[in-house]
């Protein structure tokens, strides 16, 4: 008999951010999710976000931190060729769509939907 791997707990837990890092990247998240997503594409255990090929720098500082407080989260990047767009995936277990709402803000007064 082979053992099940544990179902991943879904909670997101700030404090894994260093204190000192902590308000920046909840700044930044808001920037990322709320002015520079150009699109937002609900996937089935998550979503996919569009930036600009320039905000490379800012998804990257901010999946740094975002993974360590919510590790149950999968980070996909796909950077397009000649300064095409950036396309960030955010998946995990089910539930995942419903925490990054809560977390990332994401009802329906998105600017980027």
């Amino acid at each position: 008999m082979s053992a099940m791997a544990p179902t991943p707990v879904l909670a997101c837990v700030p404090s894994a951010i260093p204190a000192d890092e902590r308000k920046a990247h909840f700044e930044l998240a808001r920037d990322l999710f709320a002015r520079q997503a150009g699109e937002r594409v609900p996937l089935p255990d998550g979503y996919a976000f569009r930036f600009d090929s320039t905000a490379f720098d800012d998804v990257a500082r901010f999946i740094t931190n975002e993974r360590k407080c919510c590790p149950f989260l999968t980070f996909e990047v796909q950077l397009a060729a000649c300064a095409g767009p950036l396309w960030l995936r955010m998946t995990g277990p089910d539930g995942t769509r419903e925490i990054l709402d809560a977390e990332l803000s994401l009802g329906s007064s998105c600017r980027c939907c």
